[in-house]
């Protein structure tokens, strides 16, 4: 922040649900997007699931000089959705992609094909380093089989801000994090980084009650997922932090609350976080370190290890259960092949040969060989990672015991 002491940075977050030939009334809402963008005329702009790159170039069209530095972050099978619009100069981006993001075969959540993924922004008035990262749905809150998948992304993006965090005045997170502000994982991301949560310490707010971000009356949202919660949930966040001589204050925080100003339709399933923060050069550092910023860190982390290593069990189950397949169909086909090479030697000459029943079960051995095989790799691949976080959450655990 060269030259002035203070600033004023007006934040706008929003998970855009916008899935070309999938999400419903998408271009309309795009539309409705890049008018209230330009009308209130933010400093930052972080937009989620914004799956098409068209949609994004026909933001950037529609948005013009309002916002002449913007960037959008590739990624996966069907791309990140992340993009950003900025009123200050993008010095330099960089995106992470988390190690696990669900499963390739569950098809009707698509998690795995966009490649879940946190984008880095360097630059603005001085030396802010936004982040806006997206992790794994929840889909089922009594069963949660992607719980260990989030927490690794959740530790793997705590770990992301703090190693990229030291050129940096202020860091500041929005996005969709898919967790509660009471579970596991945003308790460990907050513990260990330090940041705050926009919505706690804010000095005024304005939106839907408890900031709750995916609500009942939206009607883009499937109200059966929200029935043990009347007034919604809260799972997106802006946090921020000062690192050096700075300090932050959040003035104001607003979300929407239903449909768009005129309209009979939402922006999106989700509603838009907007924040207004404003940071002042003071004579000494401020940041908190791990240790200091959650005074039960060490249970936080305990309690994330221990949900971490029951994914481990059951991706081992899996990996032993898909290799044990591919095992019997690789039998099968051997004994397939025993059986044609005696027929082709003659020793079954007096019965005909059925080729047309081996035949098909040749390929189904096949396939099935090389199904589980794929799913074999896939599911060791997970097995390492998670057993990777765990080491890492075991070590993190026994430095926060060896703090004084």
């Amino acid at each position: 922040m060269e030259g002035d002491p203070t600033l004023q940075l007006r934040i706008f977050d929003l998970n855009c649900w916008a899935i070309r030939y999938l999400s419903k009334r998408r271009q309309e809402r795009v539309g409705l997007i890049g008018d209230v963008l330009r009308r209130e005329g933010f400093d930052l702009v972080l937009l989620q699931e914004v799956w098409s790159e068209q949609d994004y170039s026909d933001l950037k069209s529609k948005l013009g000089g309002c916002y002449p530095f913007s960037h959008y972050f590739r990624s996966g099978v069907i791309g990140s959705g992340l993009c950003v619009f900025s009123r200050f100069p993008i010095l330099d981006t960089l995106l992470y992609q988390y190690s696990l993001n669900g499963y390739p075969y569950m098809l009707q959540h698509g998690d795995w094909f966009c490649g879940k993924a946190v984008g880095l922004v360097h630059g603005g008035h001085g030396r802010f380093a936004p982040r806006f990262p997206q992790l794994h749905a929840e889909y089922c809150r009594e069963k949660d089989a992607y719980l260990p998948h989030r927490l690794l992304q959740a530790w793997e993006l705590a770990q992301f801000i703090r190693h990229t965090s030291k050129a940096a005045d202020v860091v500041l997170l929005g996005g969709d994090l898919n967790m509660h502000p009471e579970d596991v994982g945003i308790r460990l991301l907050r513990g260990w980084t330090g940041l705050r949560d926009a919505y706690a310490e804010a000095a005024r707010f304005e939106g839907c009650e408890n900031g709750c971000t995916l609500i009942p009356k939206n009607c883009f949202t499937l109200k059966t997922e929200l029935l043990p919660f009347p007034l919604g949930i809260r799972i997106d966040y802006i946090l921020y932090k000062a690192i050096s001589s700075f300090t932050v204050k959040c003035e104001e925080l607003k979300t929407t609350t239903g449909t768009a100003p005129g309209m009979d339709i939402p922006f999106s399933d989700h509603e838009a976080v907007m924040a207004t923060l404003h940071i002042q050069r003071q004579g000494q550092a401020g940041g908190a370190t791990p240790g200091t910023a959650e005074p039960m860190l060490a249970d936080v982390v305990t309690e994330a290890r221990t949900e971490v290593d029951v994914g481990l069990r059951a991706a081992r189950r899996q990996r032993y259960s898909t290799g044990r397949m591919a095992v019997l169909a690789l039998l099968l086909l051997l004994v397939q092949a025993v059986a044609a090479l005696g027929a082709l030697a003659g020793l079954a000459a007096e019965q005909p040969f059925p080729k047309l029943s081996f035949s098909l079960l040749a390929f189904f051995a096949i396939g099935v060989l090389l199904l589980a095989t794929g799913l074999h790799l896939f599911h060791t691949m997970e097995v390492k990672m998670l057993q990777g976080t765990e080491e890492q959450l075991r070590m993190a655990l026994r430095a926060l015991q060896e703090l004084p």
